[in-house]
């Protein structure tokens, strides 16, 4: 016989505690949709978001979720051949999954040319 609190317990409030969360999902779930929603027809920024102020960018990104293709983000590279300066890059999302489409075909073509050098060449 099971002691007070035991396995058959915890069981039953697993399956509360579960209920109860499904229910919260689903009544936040419109919600989220409805935010996600609201964005969509804003239009692509009409200045380059790299020539854009942070103030500009942060004025433009207010209520837009981080996903979304015109969100602004932007990232920090070092400059070559100095050692405290950087450049700040910014891009919509949509602009940043183009850069890296690009970078990965690139990327892809000099391994391939690369490996059809290296099996070509005759000792």
């Amino acid at each position: 016989m099971e002691a007070a609190g035991g396995p058959a317990v915890r069981r039953i409030a697993m399956k509360t505690s579960f209920s109860a969360f499904v229910a919260a999902a689903l009544i936040a779930a419109p919600a989220t949709f409805a935010a996600e929603a609201a964005p969509a027809d804003r239009a692509p920024p009409e200045k380059a978001p790299s020539a854009m102020t942070p103030t500009e960018i942060k004025a433009y990104n207010e209520g837009l979720p981080q996903t979304h293709p015109y969100y602004i983000k932007c990232r920090k590279s070092l400059e070559i051949g100095s050692l405290v300066k950087k450049n700040r890059v910014c891009h919509t999302n949509e602009q940043w999954k183009v850069a890296l489409e690009k970078g990965s075909t690139s990327a892809r073509e000099t391994a391939e040319a690369m490996q059809s050098k290296a099996g070509s060449s005759s000792n």
